[in-house]
């Protein structure tokens, strides 16, 4: 097998393959980001991605399967009982979650909500799963006449603080979510607490700003990113990579303070340097800004846009090195509601020492991607692994 010095790994958030053999349980049957997205928009044309075997792992209207694809490509289950990027992400990292976290479809309890008032010194508004842009569109404008938090939650196992950066300083915003990561963590269990903040005077005009950020637990377990950090090598996160695990394992965070474009150009940045190890980056926009707001025409572009950069991101490949483009769960922007859909993550691997047209089938879980990076990087050989598939000798 061919040695190889560094993995870049990027996961497009949320977009997933189709439905899970156990979707049912979720609600979700029928659910299929690439296909369906791709049917309601009559066509989406993925050249690039499709070389790679995007189009032989589900139908993608305008992304044919071709006979002989430019690397190896599957899919993968999640055994976590969750379809959110903290386990989404820790899955991938080899750290499958045993027990789901609890979610809130009625909101968090008085007892919690009252003690973040009396902490934070504010009192709450709405404390329901919502839309963020719904939430800030409903309660912006009563937010600058009372200077209260907006709390709201989803499906996802995550406590949400919306702000307007004009009547809430930054600082106070972020303090805010530490101190519900710390309720939560005693009374509420979550994945995350999340900073929402946002600007405009009127309903109409209010924003959400790139200030965005995740408060999130540790893993339970040591991860892959802590294995590799031992091991003397390079992390690079990228996006909210780091956030997603409370920096743990991490070397090198850069987070992506403006949208996707801005986390592929930082990848590429870390593709010219000579780190060896690991570059994990998240895009974050295909989930954020389109599939929780059911936008099929954005999230389109969005990974034509990707699609456009791949070429790119593989000519900065160095022939010791290999890229995996992956996702952490589905978001379908055709399905009801305006949560995650419990799918397959698509795996497209592709590198000058990766086998030619390679079907690594249907991994059982999203850790075989762990499994994986850890025997090319570290040697180590392990259940799940499907590095001597696609590795040339």
């Amino acid at each position: 097998m061919k040695k190889i010095e560094r993995i870049t790994l990027i996961v497009l958030d949320s977009v997933g393959a189709g439905e899970l053999p156990d979707a049912n349980l979720f609600d979700d049957c029928g659910s299929n980001t690439l296909g369906n997205m791709a049917k309601a928009y009559g066509g989406m044309s993925l050249p690039n991605m499709g070389k790679l075997g995007l189009g032989n792992i589900t139908e993608i209207e305008g992304t044919p399967a071709v006979k002989s694809a430019e690397g190896a490509y599957g899919r993968a289950i999640e055994v976590s009982h969750g379809k959110d990027s903290t386990t989404g992400h820790w899955e991938i990292a080899g750290v499958p979650l045993e027990r789901p976290f609890p979610n809130y479809q009625n909101g968090f309890s008085d007892e919690v909500i009252k003690e973040f008032e009396k902490k934070t010194g504010r009192k709450v508004m709405l404390n329901k799963p919502i839309s963020g842009t719904v939430a800030i569109d409903q309660y912006g404008e009563e937010q600058i006449k009372t200077g209260n938090w907006i709390v709201y939650g989803s499906a996802d196992p995550v406590f949400q603080v919306a702000a307007n950066e004009e009547i809430i300083p930054l600082e106070e915003l972020y303090k805010a979510c530490e101190i519900a990561l710390e309720i939560c963590n005693e009374k509420s269990p979550v994945a995350r607490v999340i900073a929402r903040p946002y600007v405009g005077k009127k309903i109409g005009e209010f924003k959400r700003t790139a200030n965005r950020h995740d408060f999130s637990i540790d893993p339970p377990k040591e991860s892959m990113l802590e294995r590799l950090e031992k091991a003397g090598l390079d992390v690079v996160g990228i996006g909210k990579t780091s956030d997603l695990f409370n920096g743990k394992g991490i070397t090198d965070n850069r987070k992506a303070n403006q949208d996707n474009l801005d986390g592929i150009k930082k990848t590429i940045a870390a593709l010219k340097e000579d780190t060896k190890g690991l570059i994990f980056t998240n895009l974050v926009d295909f989930d954020a800004v389109y599939g929780h707001r059911r936008n099929v025409e954005g999230y389109v572009k969005a990974l034509i846009e990707f699609d456009n950069w791949l070429p790119e991101i593989q000519k900065n490949l160095k022939d010791d090195e290999i890229l995996i483009i992956t996702a952490d769960h589905g978001n379908d922007p055709t399905y009801k509601g305006t949560d995650h859909t419990r799918e397959y993550i698509p795996i497209m691997i592709c590198g000058k020492n990766v086998k030619k047209n390679v079907n690594i089938g249907t991994r059982k879980t999203f850790a075989d991607i762990a499994a994986t990076v850890e025997e090319i990087l570290l040697g180590t050989e392990k259940e799940g692994s499907f590095a001597k598939e696609i590795l040339e000798d």
